[in-house]
Parts: structure tokens; sequence; C-alpha cells
């Protein structure tokens, strides 16, 4: 069963990218066409790139492995945030600070130091003090949270990241690349596909679109949770909200996809049949006298 559906890649907006006079040339080859000034990505494309980068989340989560949500532009916060917690992964929703991996030792203390604020206040470590201690302690805390608190039960560099918008997360990304850790992202028509180990063509501007395919990665961890668990396999077809009616050329290029896809399946089908017809005419009789 797939993953996600061309119907819902096309309902979130996936296939729209940026105006034609800002991109990056290395992303021609997913591109399909433009139109009225806008590339359109390739969603046959998309798909294929979405098994592939599903698989590998999943495998990695199987093995024991963790994924590092990233996504601080206003589109993707919310969604990075939600189906990170959702699957119990970390995330970076704010801005990212420089060094949280490459200088994971020096991060790693400032966690200690946020779950150590939380602490006293929780048991009553700020009692005795003055008002302007207990201040400046809540004030620290509230920034550590605020920066760190996505990712405070991280132990360790994670085994792969996610990232909405590789330009805008560029720091993180090389930051991962420097590392050797894996990079899965979306990549816009404006994005460098060499920077990403596991691209997936669409848009990450979008809020629809960064949702669904963050939803995406968010059910490969979950179902790399269930198979680390012993479970058996889940449904990692994400849900999506009723969708506005498409366009006409959107319809189109939708009923084009699918007899595409259909064609092909029956020539495999016949080609197949063919073969097995051709395997039986050229077999061996046995002569009974």
């Amino acid at each position: 069963m797939a993953v996600v559906t061309m119907k819902q890649l096309l309902d979130s907006g996936t296939h729209f990218g940026h105006q034609t006079r800002r991109w990056n040339p290395k992303m021609k080859r997913f591109i399909f066409t433009d139109r009225n000034g806008i590339y359109i990505i390739d969603l046959q494309q998309t798909l294929t790139f979405i098994d592939k980068a599903y698989e590998f989340v999943k495998e990695t989560v199987a093995h024991g492995g963790t994924v590092l949500f990233v996504g601080t532009k206003k589109q993707a916060q919310e969604s990075v945030a939600a189906e990170a917690i959702r699957v119990g992964m970390p995330y970076v929703n704010q801005r990212w600070l420089g060094g949280m991996l490459t200088n994971f030792s020096t991060v790693h203390k400032r966690l200690q130091r946020l779950k150590e604020l939380e602490a006293m206040e929780q048991t009553g470590g700020f009692e005795g003090r003055t008002k302007k201690e207990i201040l400046m302690l809540t004030r620290e805390k509230n920034k550590l949270e605020r920066s760190l608190g996505g990712i405070r039960d991280m132990a360790k560099v994670p085994s792969a990241i996610w990232v909405v918008d590789t330009n805008k997360e560029h720091i993180a990304v090389g930051e991962a690349r420097k590392l050797g850790i894996p990079v899965i992202a979306i990549l816009d028509t404006n994005c460098d596909p060499d920077e990403v180990d596991y691209p997936i063509p669409g848009n990450d501007d979008a809020i629809r679109s960064a949702a669904l395919l963050t939803k995406v990665i968010a059910s490969a961890v979950a179902e790399g949770l269930q198979a680390r668990a012993g479970v058996g396999r889940g449904d990692g077809k994400p849900e999506v909200e009723a969708a506005e009616p498409l366009a006409e050329w959107e319809q189109e290029l939708l009923a084009s996809a699918t007899a595409t896809a259909t064609a092909t399946a029956g020539a495999d089908a016949a080609t197949a049949v063919g073969n097995e017809a051709a395997a039986g005419a050229t077999e061996p009789t046995t002569d009974s006298s």
C-alpha cells in the first residue's frame, strides 16, 4: 500500500515550486513543467522518493536509531513539534543554535542545567531566595526551555535528521553533513539536492505540504518503533483533512499520472503473461508411446 497518494500531494499543494526566476538549476530533473511563472514539481518522482525515505527512516528507527525533526520557519513549526512529540523524537522548531550537533557535549551540559532548574522549581528550590534571584533563575529556565526544550531528552547526536527547507536550515544541514549524519529533507525548486541524502521533491513553503510530508516521516518512525518492539506492521498512511477541489489542470495532472501508472502495470502484466505462454509453448511433451 502506498504511503501517500498523488491526490493527497496535490491537495496539499506539494507540486508547487518557486517562481521560475528563483530556482536552483540542479533541481531541473525534478521539475515537471512550469505554469504561470511557477515551477510544477514532478509528483511521480516525489512518490518514489517518499517510499525510499520512508523505508530508510523505518529501518533506522527499527534498529535503535533516532531522527531529529528540524523546521524553524513559521509554516513548519507547529507540525514539526506535533509530529515529533507524537512519536517521541527530538525536534528543533525555534532558532537553531550553532553547534547543536558538532558541539553536542556543550549543548548536553545546557540540557542538564535546564533539568536542574526544572527540578529546583518543582521541589521548592527557589524558596528562600530573593525575588531578583528567582526572577533571574526563571528567565534562565524559560530561555533554555524555548531553545532546547525539543531536544531535552536527546542523550546523543541523532541517527538522521528530517529538515523542512534546507536553505533556511543550512547550518543544521552543514553540521549533519560534517558528522556524516544522513539528511532527509523536502527539496523545493530553489534547493541544492547535493546536500541531501534522502530528498523528497516538494513544496517546503505551504503549511499543508510541510505538515503532510512531516507526518509521513513521523509515520515511518512510528512503524520503526513498532518493529523495534516486535509489534505488527501498522498502516503508515497518514490521514489528511478535507481539501479544496482540484483545479482543472490539477485534475488532468492526476488523471495523466493515474493513466500512466495503469498503463505501466498493464504492460508489465501483459509481458508476464506473454512470457508464461512462451515458456509453456516451448516445454517438451512426453511421448506416451
